[in-house]
């Protein structure tokens, strides 16, 4: 069964469970004769030492559709390298772990710099990168999913069912996005996307008008999810923020290059619970409030670059109308929760929206004041037409760092 919600932009595929997990896994297994798949894990090393991790490992243990497992290690230094192999050990699929931090990885990242090219700040969005480079590099595989490593109620029904629409051939998709309730220990969660994302999509179309784009992005019910999948033809052509606008920056690049048949979200699961950030409202470069800053950014740069013009006024008009909307809302997610019995700290969330309210401003200036930024990082396109030879060079220095580091 499929929907198209809200404005008709995207399918929306629902988790009816109609089907067994094993009916699933089977016609993955037959897909996967002929359309390999790969999935990409980017962690952190601070991440294998977490519940979540052990538990991701033995359900993807269980998962016999996957072709190889591409795992993308930051800040980790030789031993912790070495801690992180022996700890993956016990995936059955053919997999690697790139140390990213390894001398021969920064001297390819030495290489790029040298052209202009190198991305421009460390996290999540270069390491997703680097590991998209490496899958091209291999290129065996035609779907790839990715998901994040901090899921402390990870099945691999979850993957099952992220991947499935990209690797059906008979299905339309090319990108394929999850989303799920987000209810955990009996509390109301998904503060980024309730409080800040969805008033500010309500706001600027109030303030600067119909736009196709805010319709798309209005149409997924968690756009901020870390998990997709996606056909890896359009790979080469994707453009990856540098900064916490990465999810966001994905889908924008969905709405950029494929037409909007070409993209899904899925319900990909019933319980899902992570670890959470704190909102950090002494320190703009840490938690919720960097992220708040850099999803506001990508979403006013992805409107500029389609027409919107934006000034001070347009800024001042529209922290005022998202504070209203996002104080609406409020009310909404609290009524709903009395009602379903999980609790919702109001004085915390008029706090947050207090604080995303300034940082809609913040992210405003800093659009006004850096015209000429350019934060995504250069396709993989464009560094093989820079570096024919960088791609390879890449496969090959992740396949030594894994052979020498024993």
């Amino acid at each position: 069964m499929s929907d198209f919600h809200q404005n008709g932009n995207i399918a929306t595929l629902h988790n009816l469970r109609t089907r067994s997990l094993d009916e699933m896994t089977y016609e993955l297994e037959i897909f996967a004769q002929n359309r390999k798949m790969s999935l990409i894990l980017p962690c952190l090393y601070s991440e294998l030492e977490t519940d979540a991790m052990p538990r991701i490992l033995a359900e993807l243990s269980k998962v016999t559709y996957l072709h190889r497992i591409i795992i993308g290690l930051d800040r980790a230094d030789e031993a912790q390298f070495r801690q992180a192999k022996e700890f993956f050990k016990g995936l059955n699929q053919n997999h690697i772990v790139i140390w990213n931090d390894s001398p021969r990885m920064l001297a390819l990242g030495d290489r790029l710099a040298e052209l202009g090219l190198a991305p421009a700040e460390q996290g999540k969005g270069k390491n997703v990168w680097s590991s998209l480079g490496y899958l091209i590099a291999c290129e065996d595989s035609a779907v790839m999913a990715i998901h994040d490593c901090d899921i402390v109620t990870y099945t691999n029904e979850l993957l099952a069912r992220l991947i499935y629409p990209v690797a059906n051939a008979s299905f339309p998709y090319q990108v394929a996005k999850g989303y799920y309730a987000r209810v955990g220990n009996e509390k109301l969660n998904g503060r980024v996307t309730r409080l800040l994302v969805s008033p500010l999509l309500i706001a600027l179309k109030r303030v600067v008008g119909d736009r196709d784009y805010i319709d798309y992005l209005r149409s997924f019910r968690y756009p901020l999810s870390g998990e997709f999948a996606m056909r890896s033809n359009i790979l080469p052509d994707l453009r990856i923020p540098s900064d916490w606008g990465l999810e966001i920056g994905v889908l924008s690049e969905a709405w950029r290059n494929l037409a909007p048949k070409a993209v899904c979200q899925v319900e990909i699961a019933d319980s899902y619970d992570h670890k959470h950030q704190t909102l950090s409202e002494a320190d703009a470069n840490a938690g919720l409030n960097r992220m708040s800053t850099d999803i506001c950014k990508a979403i006013f740069r992805k409107l500029a670059a389609d027409g919107t013009v934006f000034t001070p006024n347009v800024f001042r008009a529209l922290k005022a109308t998202y504070y209203r909307c996002a104080l609406d809302l409020l009310d909404a997610y609290y009524n709903d929760a009395k009602m379903n019995g999980v609790s919702i700290d109001r004085h915390s969330e008029e706090g947050a929206i207090e604080l995303f309210a300034e940082n809609i401003m913040r992210a405003g200036q800093f659009f006004l004041d850096n015209p000429h930024e350019t934060p995504f990082i250069p396709t993989w396109n464009r560094v093989h037409s820079a570096d024919p030879g960088f791609l390879a060079a890449l496969r090959d220095a992740a396949a030594k760092d894994e052979a020498e580091f024993v």
